[in-house]
């Protein structure tokens, strides 16, 4: 039997969309562009833009235009989700390509100790706080406990591209400090789509014994696929994508070309997202773990820090079609499990990432388009769901001062914690904890896929998005008052020079 030809969108609804587009996004990067001037994280300026045409302003002062604008028909409304979507995916798969596993590797042991410390603690809280919420915050319909498990999981995750561009401002990669940061964080952020995976499945199925099982089962099934079948798949993706390094006729650049990690142009860090924690830094910003540079170690805008020199960021437009199928179709197989398409999307960059051979200069253009234009349209939809009008209601009020103080707290004594037993000194445990406590895109998206699922009320995913944005705001000093009391290391300032001597042979001081 022939399918009947589906009726094309209409004029209207084109319409409507290819404006809703045009508008997030010259709002999202606008601001994004002015509150990075004044020295805060970018992505408060894209959810600015969705909270500005949303039910906080627009919809409040012009309910006619906001009514048109964003109608509440939902097929009109999963146009623009469907494009927010593939901007989360694609942002969490590049997320995944620039981890540093062999940082993570080096510093593997006391980075688990404090990240499962900085993790327990404030999931812990979290789901203790959304046992005792008030009804008003959880949305109609949701499982209490399923709720609770999603703030737990909220509170307790950080950020890699929060704390790499923090770093990287206050020149503290170098640091034996900052490279724990960046580890446990790394850690912190494959654990956190983990857990995000497993609750937003027991969202959809349930809490029973054996509707919880599943879940988890999947998730190991997942790592268990990503090391056995999954590098040979990604090295395979690399070959036929045309993005293994490729000579160049110069010495001794091979290992630090191995090494490269690219950057992307105005966000300035070792991350698709790095501009979310403030406006890039000056000339000299960058660092290494050593002789050869880790995923932190950038440059100035549109280069790459190669060890020597800064090359020029190169395209493969079919290297980026690869990667951006080998991403869509790990992202496909997790949520064919009924896990988050996300888990996938950052399994396969991690994937893709690790194959020694890649080139990730050739993907730029990816970068360009999804740090440029898909994410700024992801967070703006984001804001369009904050609706601060909610906090005028004492009780909602309340209840988020409390949530904030205790994913502050929870993170910065559970890294704290995991430091000291770690036998890292007072300061140094102080400056983990304030560096952990950045969120960001992991918050910010857990927020989203409860809302999205009906797990999470618009008043509550309003709380979490505004812990998202705080914590990154707070963080840079009070990590720039602890780690003044952290004395340098020998190890450190032999680090710190050989940074100085591969920047005096960087065009313009990368």
């Amino acid at each position: 039997m022939v399918a009947a030809p589906v009726a094309p969108l209409s004029h209207h609804s084109l319409l409507v969309f290819l404006l809703q587009l045009t508008v997030l996004l010259a709002l999202a990067v606008g601001l994004g562009r002015l509150v990075a001037r004044i020295g805060l994280p970018s992505v408060v300026g894209e959810l600015l833009a969705g909270v500005l045409v949303g039910p906080s302003l627009l919809g409040s002062a012009a309910p006619d235009l906001a009514g048109w604008l964003l109608p509440a028909e939902p097929d009109q409304m999963h146009l623009l989700d469907a494009v927010g979507q593939i901007g989360v995916i694609l942002l969490v798969g590049l997320t995944g390509l620039e981890m540093d596993m062999r940082m993570v590797r080096r510093r593997g042991a006391t980075a688990a100790r404090i990240s499962i410390a900085g993790l327990l603690l404030p999931v812990g809280l979290g789901v203790g706080a959304g046992l005792l919420v008030p009804d008003s915050l959880v949305a109609d319909g949701a499982d209490r406990s399923t709720f609770a498990l999603f703030l737990g999981v909220a509170m307790g995750v950080s950020a890699i591209p929060v704390a790499a561009k923090i770093l990287l401002d206050m020149r503290m990669l170098h640091r034996n400090v900052g490279q724990l940061i960046l580890a446990s964080a790394t850690v912190d952020d494959a654990v956190g789509w983990s857990l995000l995976s497993v609750v937003s499945a027991m969202a959809t199925t349930g809490v029973r014994g054996g509707d919880i099982a599943w879940p988890v089962l999947s998730v190991l099934g997942v790592i268990v696929f990503a090391l056995v079948l999954g590098r040979p798949l990604a090295r395979l993706a690399v070959a036929l994508g045309g993005l293994a390094h490729q000579p160049t006729g110069e010495t001794g650049d091979a290992g630090a070309r191995a090494a490269a990690k690219p950057v992307a142009p105005e966000d300035g860090a070792g991350s698709p997202r790095a501009s979310e924690a403030g406006p890039a830094p000056t000339a000299g910003g960058a660092s290494a773990a050593g002789p050869a540079p880790t995923v932190g170690a950038v440059g100035a805008a549109g280069l790459v820090e190669t060890g020597r020199r800064a090359v020029p960021a190169s395209g493969s437009p079919s290297g980026v079609a690869v990667v951006v199928l080998f991403v869509f179709a790990a992202a496909a197989g997790t949520h064919a499990l009924r896990l988050e398409a996300i888990l996938g999307a950052f399994v396969a960059g991690i994937l893709l990432g690790s194959t020694p051979t890649i080139d990730l200069r050739r993907l730029e253009p990816l970068r360009l388009v999804v740090v440029g234009v898909l994410a700024p349209i992801f967070f703006a939809s984001a804001g369009l769901r904050i609706d601060l009008t909610a906090l005028a209601e004492a009780e909602v009020a309340i209840a988020g001062i409390i949530i904030l103080a205790l994913a502050i707290f929870g993170k910065f004594a559970g890294a704290y914690i995991g430091a000291r037993i770690s036998r890292l000194g007072h300061w140094e445990a102080l400056s983990l904890g304030a560096g952990l406590n950045a969120r960001g895109v992991i918050e910010i998206v857990v927020a989203g896929t409860g809302l999205r699922l009906g797990v999470l009320s618009t008043a509550m995913y309003t709380v979490i998005v505004l812990v998202a944005i705080v914590t990154s705001i707070m963080t840079p000093p009070i990590l720039r008052a602890t780690m003044r009391r952290v004395e340098q290391t020998a190890e450190e300032q032999l680090r710190e020079l050989d940074l100085a001597d591969r920047r005096s042979f960087a065009p313009g001081g990368v």
